[in-house]
């Protein structure tokens, strides 16, 4: 009967003494989490003006004798923290082909009439070696779009900008930069 009495006392010592253990652990975590943010000033993967091409072809006296317009969708896709400029320049002074030359002012670019979710005043540019603001004040924002008009003028294109010139490819580049105000 003393070792059931023991047992018993024992037992009852271990259910208390576990009792006071489960008491004494933690119920609770505190952990911090951070948010670290940068400026961030990107013309995003999609914009269709990274590695695109626009093509005026002029095959006929109508298409020399008319605006021609193409209209590039999503030409330009922007993510800024900031509110943000668009300038836009040519490479160089002319389009070339070889030695043949046609002033690169005979390209006017400018926001298309649907010109997509980017805000701010957008302006009309004749294409120049010179940065030129495209968009001015555009609100922050995550992937932005603008669709842009190129277009060459009749009173370009029938002028002796490029009536005479040789038949043929001319190319120039035409960059745009975004940068945060």
């Amino acid at each position: 009967m003393t070792k059931q009495i023991a047992t018993a006392v024992l037992t009852i010592a271990a259910i208390i003494l576990g009792t006071n253990n489960v008491q004494a652990q933690n119920t609770t975590a505190t952990t911090t989490v951070n948010i670290t943010l940068n400026d961030v000033i990107s013309i995003d993967a999609g914009s269709t003006a990274i590695g695109n091409t626009v093509d005026f072809n002029y095959t006929t006296a109508a298409d020399y004798n008319s605006d021609q317009t193409i209209n590039k969708a999503n030409s330009l896709k922007v993510t800024s923290t900031k509110n943000f400029n668009v300038k836009v320049k040519a490479g160089g002074a002319n389009f070339m082909n070889g030695t043949n030359l046609i002033p690169v002012n005979v390209l006017t670019i400018k926001a298309a009439s649907a010109a997509g979710t980017m805000g701010g005043t957008k302006n009309t540019i004749v294409l120049s070696a010179t940065d030129q603001n495209l968009v001015t004040n555009a609100p922050l924002g995550s992937a932005l779009t603008l669709n842009l008009d190129y277009t060459i003028p009749a009173a370009k294109s029938s002028s002796s900008d490029i009536l005479g010139k040789p038949a043929g490819t001319y190319t120039q580049t035409v960059t745009y930069t975004a940068t945060a105000l």
